[in-house]
């Protein structure tokens, strides 16, 4: 499975005032891995970015004056994404986006992105397992100990880094010791690993070492203890004098 985890940088908060993409920044994950490919771009917004929206990922109008406009990079980026799975925090607000520069390129544009990827809101998978806590990619990083002491701004390309490793552990952790089903009949079939381990019927017999008298004495002592301390309900003196009956 290709998945694409996604976050994009704007000019402001609504795309229905006129306001713009101006960064993109995508990784890519196949099979629960990181592959190392990736894709980020700068865009000219062709307006004012907000002074709120500056604060927010710094990213001033100066810096986006020489950059390439959104109907210089569409296709591109379209071909990147096509017939992945997008993964992304907080998706109406990215797909809003990427929806209205869509549209903004007319015949050329190329619909609804949900008619070409599937989605992932990381927000809403947070939410259900973790109801009632905050669940913003800070908190997320905090919560599965992923570092984010790079992120003083947001930045497309760096969150969505951070997310992904935040996606893989909140759907199941560590996969590089995993089997995928294929690897395991592979591997069952060539006589590899199998559902059942037995041990060689010539293994080499393991020495049984008792317990001196010194060490069964003080087991006795703390166990005792451990009765004295419980007001009589030690257990495993329970079982002791059941085992003797």
């Amino acid at each position: 499975m290709r998945q694409i985890v996604l976050d994009t940088e704007t000019t402001g908060l609504e795309p229905s005032q006129g306001h713009r993409i101006i960064e993109i920044g995508c990784v890519e994950v196949v099979n629960r891995r990181l592959t190392g490919r990736h894709y980020h771009q700068y865009i000219n917004p062709e307006r004012v970015v907000e002074e709120g929206a500056i604060e927010v990922h710094g990213i001033t109008n100066e810096f986006l004056a020489d950059k390439p406009v959104y109907a210089q990079i569409a296709q591109a980026f379209f071909d990147f994404v096509k017939g992945a799975q997008l993964v992304i925090h907080n998706a109406p607000f990215d797909i809003g986006f990427l929806n209205h520069e869509s549209k903004l390129l007319g015949p050329k544009g190329y619909g609804d992105i949900t008619d070409h990827c599937g989605v992932i809101d990381t927000l809403v998978m947070a939410r259900e397992k973790h109801p009632g806590q905050r669940n913003n990619l800070d908190a997320l990083c905090k919560r599965y100990a992923v570092d984010n002491s790079q992120r003083d701004l947001h930045g497309a390309l760096l969150d969505a880094e951070i997310l992904a490793d935040v996606y893989l552990l909140m759907t199941g952790g560590q996969t590089a010791l995993s089997l995928s089903a294929s690897q395991a009949e592979d591997e069952n079939s060539s006589g590899g690993v199998s559902g059942i381990q037995r041990l060689a019927s010539d293994r080499v017999a393991l020495p049984v070492i008792a317990a001196s008298s010194e060490e069964l004495e003080a087991h006795d002592h703390k166990l005792a203890a451990l009765d004295k301390i419980s007001g009589g309900s030690c257990i495993w003196l329970k079982d002791a004098v059941g085992n003797t009956e």
